[in-house]
Protein backbone atom coordinates (compact mmCIF):
# COMPACT_ATOMS: atom_id res chain seq x y z
CA UNK A 1 0.00 0.00 0.00
CA UNK A 2 2.92 2.23 0.69
CA UNK A 3 4.22 1.45 -2.43
CA UNK A 4 1.12 2.57 -4.28
CA UNK A 5 1.06 5.58 -2.14
CA UNK A 6 4.32 6.73 -3.70
CA UNK A 7 4.13 5.77 -6.79
CA UNK A 8 0.62 7.97 -6.81
CA UNK A 9 2.92 10.89 -5.08
CA UNK A 10 5.79 10.86 -7.65
CA UNK A 11 3.54 10.60 -10.31
CA UNK A 12 1.64 13.50 -9.65
CA UNK A 13 4.86 15.48 -8.95
CA UNK A 14 5.83 14.53 -12.71
CA UNK A 15 2.49 15.51 -14.26
CA UNK A 16 3.17 19.14 -12.18
CA UNK A 17 6.52 19.21 -13.53
CA UNK A 18 5.46 18.64 -17.06
CA UNK A 19 2.57 21.33 -16.87
CA UNK A 20 5.17 23.43 -16.57
CA UNK A 21 7.59 22.72 -19.36
CA UNK A 22 6.84 23.48 -23.15
CA UNK A 23 4.72 21.03 -25.04
CA UNK A 24 7.80 20.25 -27.23
CA UNK A 25 10.00 19.10 -24.53
CA UNK A 26 6.79 16.86 -22.90
CA UNK A 27 7.12 14.87 -25.87
CA UNK A 28 10.84 14.64 -26.55
CA UNK A 29 11.16 13.33 -22.71
CA UNK A 30 7.74 10.82 -23.57
CA UNK A 31 9.59 9.36 -27.14
CA UNK A 32 12.94 9.15 -24.51
CA UNK A 33 10.86 7.14 -22.22
CA UNK A 34 9.03 4.89 -24.72
CA UNK A 35 12.34 4.47 -26.38
CA UNK A 36 13.97 3.19 -23.13
CA UNK A 37 10.58 0.72 -22.34
CA UNK A 38 11.16 -0.71 -26.22
CA UNK A 39 14.66 -1.22 -25.66
CA UNK A 40 13.95 -2.86 -22.49
CA UNK A 41 11.47 -5.24 -23.51
CA UNK A 42 13.40 -6.03 -26.81
CA UNK A 43 16.22 -6.63 -24.19
CA UNK A 44 13.91 -8.86 -21.95
CA UNK A 45 12.71 -10.74 -24.51
CA UNK A 46 15.68 -11.46 -26.33
CA UNK A 47 17.38 -12.86 -23.35
CA UNK A 48 14.40 -14.50 -21.24
CA UNK A 49 14.66 -17.86 -22.40
CA UNK A 50 17.94 -18.40 -21.93
CA UNK A 51 18.03 -16.98 -17.92
CA UNK A 52 15.26 -19.37 -17.26
CA UNK A 53 17.03 -22.17 -15.49
CA UNK A 54 20.22 -19.91 -13.92
CA UNK A 55 20.67 -21.12 -10.46
CA UNK A 56 19.57 -17.76 -8.42
CA UNK A 57 15.71 -17.74 -10.38
CA UNK A 58 15.28 -21.62 -8.41
CA UNK A 59 14.31 -22.53 -5.52
CA UNK A 60 16.79 -25.17 -3.52
CA UNK A 61 15.37 -28.32 -2.60
CA UNK A 62 16.16 -29.87 1.03
CA UNK A 63 18.14 -28.31 4.16
CA UNK A 64 17.68 -24.76 5.24
CA UNK A 65 21.56 -24.14 5.06
CA UNK A 66 22.06 -24.48 1.17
Amino acid sequence: MLFLVAALLLLGVLLGAVAHVPVPVSVAAGLAIALWLAVFAARERLSGPARAGSPGRTRCRGGAGR
